[in-house]
């Protein structure tokens, strides 16, 4: 089974919180679905986060398939917070931003793309709000190729031409495409991996419009990092206090094994 991180990003408003909100109903690991708005997510747990319906803390869930054990990091989208979110980057796999269909790309659209770069993190785009008046999809992957990458694909668009735009940015899909006139999953995931392909789902994720095509997309076209399976490694992304004022060390852990009470960091002379 494949363990993969994921990081949930965007500009603020643009619709993330909702988005993993539809991504942990599709999941089935919440019945119900909450809003922002009515101060119920399940990621927003914190008074202040539900009073002023934005997120501040990084927060964490899990979301089981049959083939994929997915850690969700839902990250701050308000500027003012971005430290919080740049902690998390670290431990990503892979990235999905979210984009306002109403807004397109914004400034800190832009921060966040740069980061995910000088991380080296796969990336999946979601616009959002594909429900509102006045949203063109042809406007926005427009948009998304000239502000971001030419390699932001639609991953709905026809199978013939879905392939061709795959080869034009791709070495390996291109001799796939050549040889075959397809290009296989397999493929695709090593090169959206590579960071050379950037697939984009358009939909409403207030509406569940299309959630399920991104959830279909990250279970299908993720691939677990390998990492050292002997000595226990970590890399640990956020610290904080539990209501007892104990601290508490969230981690991903990359190699080895860590069990309950064991010691670490301990001085093997001693």
């Amino acid at each position: 089974m494949k363990n993969i991180v994921i990081g949930m990003l965007a500009h603020v408003d643009a619709g993330k919180t909702t988005l993993s909100e539809g991504l942990l109903y599709t999941g089935n690991v919440i019945r119900k679905l909450g809003r922002v708005d009515n101060q119920d997510a399940f990621l927003d747990t914190d008074k202040l986060e539900r009073l002023r319906g934005i997120t501040i803390f990084a927060k964490q869930a899990v979301i089981r398939t049959q083939s994929t054990y997915f850690t969700l990091l839902d990250t701050p989208g308000h500027v003012d917070f971005s430290a919080e979110m740049e902690r998390t980057l670290a431990v990503l796999d892979y990235a999905v931003l979210v984009i306002s269909g109403a807004d397109g790309v914004q400034s800190h659209t832009k921060t966040v793309w740069k980061l995910l770069g000088q991380y080296n993190i796969p990336t999946f785009i979601f616009v959002n709000k594909m429900d509102q008046q006045g949203t063109d999809r042809d406007r926005l992957i427009g948009g998304l190729q000239r502000e971001l990458s030419g390699c932001c694909i639609d991953f709905d668009e026809d199978k013939e031409l879905l392939f061709e735009n795959l080869a034009m940015c791709d070495e390996l899909c291109m001799e796939e495409f050549l040889e075959s006139g397809a290009v296989n999953e397999r493929t695709m995931a090593e090169a959206i991996r590579r960071r050379n392909v950037f697939p984009c789902v358009f939909g409403s994720a207030l509406r569940l419009t299309n959630v399920d095509r991104l959830f279909e997309l990250l279970d299908g076209y993720t691939i677990m990092p390998e990492y050292p399976k002997e000595e226990f490694g970590a890399r640990v992304y956020k610290i904080s206090r539990d209501e007892q004022d104990n601290r508490l060390t969230y981690m991903k852990v990359t190699s080895g094994i860590l069990r309950v009470r064991q010691p670490i960091g301990e001085d093997k002379a001693a």
